[in-house]
């Protein structure tokens, strides 16, 4: 898809429909309605009263021109009230007008934004333009020809509504290229999660991020077991070996081009782990099925260092992730071992599904090595993050409140949610182990902090903000623009982050 503005009146912008989206109880005030209306020789308020639409949430009302005006089609959409919308909702109303074109073979699409003050209508087509996008995303790659869906809309026309003496005063078509790389970014990471486990290996994973690096002109390290051995990476290690796949340490930079010093040193760091089966702590196999999506935090990483060379961003970044398999074997790790990472920690382990707080463990002290400003990880770390925020929410930790703060700003601007976790000093008390400086699991009471507390101890002094996705990284079913299985979660809010402190 194409998208493009148009700020001319909308009843001539030649279109196969146009789409308007209806605050609750506001139909009236809209003037393009009322001119289109007149057009229609009342026809549109007949049939709006007709069919009662109020503008309600996922109200919809579809009406033919006939060659009175320009659009071949007219479609309302509800929004619902005008309170409760914020800007970044318009990806869902995005989503469903694109749908609703696709559906019916139409080509060109011309959308009138919500009424919005002019400040905000560059943030508007961002999101406008990234749901169009995000809602036409399919995993369909495995499924027969017949069955997948064809994009049928070829160019879409943001209608800003404007009078002609104000097209100067609307936005730059560089927003709608830039909502189109945090979209892609959000899609590659997406194939990341729905990739089925005997493709998205370890390997396939160091290769992905080889390929993305060449193609992007990032620097590139991977290492294998030998080389993780090296560095001491022996809590990666130690759950790499119960699986016949290798694990790889992947380590990809981004630094901003010209002679100008980075403005900071930031580190990103994903849980990788391709496939869990819980390891000798087994899981059953409901709690198994979508384990091939708990490298999520991964792919939200390297997707986002993808994006940062079109982006054009001021700071560098270090994406870390430590990639490997949790199987059951003979010659898995087991429970009662003990093990020394990279951070110099001995860790006893309790529970070997409680494998990804060891595998960051190894990741976070080498990003420390970095000596970065700030560090950042996304992994889909526990369940009870789920049972206390539910499935839409990720947990935000850390030891920096003012980073906490941006982080969590960060997630709110681009409508991802996220709630800040406590990270009580009285639970460290759980992870004391009588034979080693820790153990891997706490009790089952506050499981989702005291995986927090656990990281925390690898990061040292250095700001840090911990970020638990096992809920909003996975949809169990489509809703608005998010398709079924992998979501793509964080990657649209670590952008908002990086691209906010290189103005800070």
């Amino acid at each position: 898809m194409k998208f493009s503005f148009y700020t001319e009146d909308p009843l001539n912008a030649a279109a196969d429909l146009l789409g308007f989206g209806i605050f609750e109880g506001q139909l009236s005030e809209l003037k393009s309605f009322s001119q289109l209306d007149l057009a229609l020789d009342g026809l549109l308020t007949s049939l709006v009263a007709e069919e009662d639409f109020q503008g309600k949430e996922d109200q919809s009302l579809l009406l033919h021109t006939h060659g009175r005006v320009k659009p071949t089609r007219l479609l309302l959409l509800g929004l619902g009230k005008r309170e409760d919308f914020d800007l970044p909702n318009l990806r869902q109303y995005a989503a469903r007008l694109v749908d609703a074109a696709n559906d019916r073979g139409c080509k060109v699409l011309a959308a009138m934004l919500p009424p919005l003050d002019r400040s905000a209508w560059e943030r508007a087509a961002e999101y406008f333009t990234e749901g169009a996008i995000l809602g036409t995303y399919r995993f369909d790659r495995y499924q027969a020809e017949d069955r997948r869906r064809k994009l049928k809309v070829e160019s879409v026309r943001l209608v800003l509504g404007a009078a002609p003496e104000d097209a100067e005063k609307g936005p730059s078509p560089v927003c709608l290229a830039r909502a189109e790389v945090v979209a892609q970014a959000v899609c590659s990471a997406r194939d990341l999660v729905n990739e089925p486990p005997g493709v998205m290996t370890p390997r396939a994973l160091g290769e992905f991020a080889r390929e993305l690096a060449l193609k992007q002109g990032l620097e590139c390290k991977i290492l294998g077991p030998k080389e993780c051995e090296k560095h001491g990476m022996r809590l990666l290690l130690a759950v790499s070996q119960g699986s016949v796949e290798e694990p790889r340490f992947i380590h990809l930079t981004y630094r901003p081009k010209g002679k100008d010093k980075p403005k900071r040193r930031i580190a990103l760091v994903g849980k990788g782990v391709t496939f869990d089966s819980g390891g000798l702590s087994l899981k059953p196999s409901p709690g198994m099925l979508d384990m091939k999506t708990d490298m999520a935090g991964a792919a939200a990483v390297l997707a986002t260092l993808g994006a940062l060379p079109s982006l054009g961003l001021k700071s560098e970044v270090h994406g870390i992730v430590a990639a490997t398999e949790n199987m059951i074997s003979g010659s898995a790790y087991k429970l009662g071992d003990v093990v020394t990472g990279m951070g110099g920690k001995s860790v006893e382990i309790v529970n070997t599904d409680a494998e990804g707080r060891l595998t960051l463990a190894d990741a976070l002290a080498y990003a420390v090595k970095l000596s970065p400003d700030e560090i950042i990880d996304l992994a889909t770390l526990t369940g009870a993050c789920m049972v206390a925020l539910g499935p839409y929410s990720a947990g935000v930790m850390g030891n920096d409140t003012a980073m906490v703060e941006r982080f969590l700003g960060s997630a709110r601007r681009v409508g991802e949610e996220a709630w800040q976790l406590p990270l009580p000093s009285r639970l460290k008390e759980q992870l004391k182990s009588p034979i080693a400086d820790l153990k891997n699991a706490g009790e089952r009471w506050g499981g989702a902090l005291t995986a927090g507390l656990f990281l925390k101890e690898f990061v040292g002094t250095l700001p840090w903000v911990h970020v638990d996705i096992a809920g909003p990284s996975n949809a169990e079913k489509a809703w608005g623009h998010v398709r079924q299985g992998g979501t793509g979660y964080g990657v649209s809010t670590l952008i908002d982050y990086l691209q906010s402190r290189d103005g800070s």
